[in-house]
């Protein structure tokens, strides 16, 4: 005979293992068919944005591109274009695929989303670079419109992310593609680089480690089959043929290289002034931030007065303020010598030599 109070509290068992499976939205099965849900929402975004930027970069979209660019089997890939196709979002004529109206919209959505967030991450974080991609994936499939556009208007709708991909606007548009990669440029050309690949991720880090970021300008020395030597500031470097072709770059042949590396507010002896010509365009999110902050600005004469013990950080007089910059911050700003003759407004005037010392007279001596 089953004891009372041991069939209650297996009935009670019963009751909460059930509650916590079939609990609405809470439950565990609710859970799972979410979580099945998110991942069939996340292919089907994850292929309109491939079919996107092969529409965008005039790339042929195909069956096998598709299941290339998503990491999956050629049979995963054509399961998931049969579901695009019903959803209305797409069309496949044999291997070809493309996007149908309804599915350019919905892929420009995402694609917002996601350089909106790169954005963010860039310019309001301490991410690093190399992650900015990876964190943006997350997010792009969990923000809705609302989010999304409100998020745009905290940034002040910006046009391009980080990498230098336009944003598209709330309405979809999205100017056309411009610039050619840096392989195609011919020994000599100046150009304005415009835009890095950031995925593969191993190709961007390679990119990161050659210091370069869109809005620099470079010339190039030697372009070859294994890959292109250009100019930077004043330095070498070379890419092989494949990172080179993850540059974009808008050719500017009227451009005026230096001849030898710009010299920075690191470079400063103690007591020597400087003008700021510009923050690096390599320094972004917070760094400059923190930089502009402090009056860090194109025209603003800067002293170093005070080295730290060490030899870091070291104090500057900046319009009116002293400030203390370490020389990786310093090395970001970029100097010229002040006009000669000119006066450095907001810096407070040398202290004057003091005067010989002279010699008081004691009461009572001759």
């Amino acid at each position: 005979m089953i004891e009372p109070g041991f069939a209650l509290l297996v009935f009670a068992l019963a009751a909460v293992g059930s509650a916590a499976l079939l609990w609405p939205r809470k439950g565990l099965l609710a859970r799972a068919l979410g979580a099945a849900r998110m991942t069939e929402r996340v292919r089907i975004e994850d292929a309109l944005k491939h079919l996107f930027n092969c529409e965008y970069l005039a790339l042929p979209s195909t069956l096998e591109s598709l299941a290339g660019g998503l990491g999956m089997r050629r049979g995963s890939a054509g399961r998931l274009v049969t579901r695009l196709c019903e959803l209305g979002l797409a069309e496949a004529r044999g291997t070809a695929v493309s996007l149908t109206g309804p599915g350019r919209s919905y892929a420009l959505r995402v694609v917002r989303t996601h350089r909106l967030w790169e954005r963010y991450l860039a310019d309001r974080t301490g991410v690093a670079e190399a992650d900015w991609h990876a964190q943006a994936e997350v997010r792009e499939h969990r923000m809705s419109v609302a989010e999304t556009d409100a998020l745009a208007a905290r940034l002040g709708h910006p046009r391009f992310d980080p990498h230098g991909d336009p944003i598209p606007t709330a309405r979809g548009e999205v100017p056309p593609r411009t610039g050619v990669t840096l392989t195609q440029l011919r020994e000599g050309a100046g150009a304005r680089i415009v835009h890095l690949e950031d995925e593969p991720r191993e190709i961007y880090l390679e990119l990161l480690a050659e210091g370069l970021s869109p809005g620099m300008e470079i010339r190039v020395a030697d372009v070859s089959p294994t890959g292109v030597r250009f100019l930077l500031q004043g330095r070498e470097h070379l890419l092989d043929a494949v990172a080179a072709a993850s540059v974009t770059v808008e050719p500017a042949e009227d451009m005026v290289m230096p001849s030898e590396p710009p010299r920075t507010l690191a470079a400063l002896a103690l007591g020597e002034t400087g003008v700021v010509d510009r923050i690096a365009p390599a320094c972004q999110g917070p760094a400059r931030r923190r930089l502009l902050d402090l009056g860090v600005v194109p025209g603003t004469p800067v002293r170093a007065t005070l080295r730290g013990a060490g030899g870091d950080p070291t104090a500057y007089q900046i319009r009116g303020a002293t400030i203390a910059l370490r020389r990786e911050q310093a090395a970001r700003v970029e100097i010229a010598p002040p006009a000669e003759g000119a006066t450095a407004p907001g810096l407070a005037a040398e202290p004057p030599e003091p005067p010989a010392p002279t010699r008081s007279r004691e009461a009572g001596s001759p």
